[in-house]
């Protein structure tokens, strides 16, 4: 990406790979207002933080966080929003197991403790709490993946309202000073092999998009996001899928794109119609689309590996047909981590390991494909970009900073004493990681 105009409180930004030009408000570009950052891609456009860190160097506040979570911070201006849930002493008596009890491969047990589902407030400049809230306290019905949490599910704030999503507690909006607004119960949730609950609510104008993609009857919903009254509501021929929805404008239309096992569909974002749809991706689909303006990257890795690129005016069922701009089934496709879209660049890792690829996004060309990164042998968290760095972070606190380039360069290797999976935020000269245990706030000294 790379600024052609400021003015007027607009910044005109041209997606490289496409020539289309997209309208960002600064107020957007300079924060990170959603688990992806500002355009949805992993980049922060406008920040300059920096490469190198531990935990006694460029470290400008760390403090530790109540609760469990691996969901991203949200940041707009000095405040940063964090949702977690805390474990309580008050206990419940569980049922008897069936006498044929559903498959349970990972022996996950359901919990007997009462979970208070928590949003929060930390000051930017300090990292002090602000506020902290409690949305709902109750004995969560599954358990989960004991690598993931009950509070998976990063918020979302247009700069007047945060939209939390704790799935099958409940959506709720909040104004920035943590007053709630509304609360809405969907129903539970019934998550395949009992992994957890993960889908990141989108706000688009007026518009709340939630995903509810699991075991027990999937539909996606789109919400008033002043009152949480419904506005529409469709079935999805979809098992679980952790997938955030992707809103872009295109052509007048607002598409409302949703990865799945089964198809990637386009939903009308004013009616829920199916713009487009294709089938292709695989099993347990989590890495979220990314959109260049013209073309829409979805991708999935787990039980194989599948990419393809969809021109956005797309119609219909474009499965197998050559309306797809191109496609790869080859290797290295992330199985949990989204992909990261800068400027020409379509950049992820493979699996959960460190193997790094990047494509030309034009034309899915490998610029570089699948490189060993040394330090990175188990991710977690989505790749993030600034200022021609893309930071890679290792679940055991190692983050490799890489140039953004068409050659594999290594900048810097940086560890902390902390579990990661979240993936990071990067606002102006701070990048915020968020570890099992404390929220790292890094900045140059």
């Amino acid at each position: 990406m790379k600024r052609m105009a400021l003015s007027l409180g607009v910044w005109l930004i041209a997606a490289v790979a496409s020539g289309a030009e997209v309208e960002l408000p600064v107020s957007i570009a300079q924060n990170w207002h959603q688990w992806r950052g500002p355009l949805a891609t992993g980049v922060a456009p406008l920040a300059n933080p920096p490469i190198t860190w531990d935990e006694n160097t460029n470290v400008q506040w760390k403090v530790r966080i109540p609760g469990d979570s691996t969901a991203t911070p949200i940041v707009w201006g000095d405040q940063i929003f964090l949702t977690t849930a805390i474990m309580t002493d008050r206990e419940i008596e569980l049922p008897p197991p069936p006498a044929d009890p559903p498959e349970n491969p990972f022996n996950i047990q359901r919990p007997k403790n009462f979970y208070r589902f928590v949003v929060m407030c930390v000051d930017r400049r300090t990292g002090e709490t602000r506020w902290q809230h409690m949305a709902k306290e109750e004995v969560p019905h599954e358990g989960h993946h004991p690598h993931a949490s009950f509070a998976m599910s990063s918020p979302m704030t247009d700069g007047k309202h945060l939209y939390v999503n704790f799935g099958s507690r409940g959506v709720y909006c909040y104004d920035l000073a943590g007053n709630q607004k509304w609360g809405r119960d969907l129903g539970k949730m019934h998550v395949y092999n009992y992994f957890g609950e993960g889908s990141a609510p989108v706000v688009h104008g007026d518009s709340l998009v939630v995903n509810r993609d699991h075991e027990g009857g999937s539909f996606i919903t789109v919400l008033d996001a002043h009152t949480g009254e419904s506005r529409w509501k469709v079935d999805r021929d979809e098992n679980t899928s952790w997938a955030t929805p992707l809103v872009v404008d295109h052509n007048g239309r607002t598409q409302v794109i949703v990865s799945g096992t089964n198809r990637v569909r386009s939903y009308d974002s004013k009616t829920g119609e199916v713009i487009w749809e294709c089938g292709g991706q695989v099993l347990q689909c989590i890495p979220c689309p990314v959109t260049d303006g013209r073309l829409v990257f979805v991708m999935t890795g787990y039980t194989g590996n599948a990419l393809y690129a969809i021109p956005l005016d797309s119609s219909g069922d474009i499965t197998d047909t050559d309306k797809i701009a191109w496609k790869r089934n080859e290797p290295g496709t992330p199985y949990v981590p989204s992909p990261l879209l800068y400027g020409e660049l379509l950049c992820f890792t493979g699996s959960i390991n460190g193997i790094y690829s990047c494509l030309d996004a034009t034309t899915g060309t490998p610029i570089i494909d699948r490189k060993r990164v040394e330090g990175i042998s188990n991710i977690y968290a989505s790749p993030v970009a600034a200022a021609d760095h893309i930071y890679l972070t290792n679940r055991d606190g190692t983050t490799v900073v890489v140039k953004r380039n068409t050659e594999f360069e290594i900048l810097a290797t940086n560890k902390l004493d902390d579990r990661f999976d979240a993936s990071a935020a990067i606002v102006g000269n701070q990048i915020l990681l968020r570890g099992k245990e404390f929220l790292y706030c890094i900045a140059a000294e």
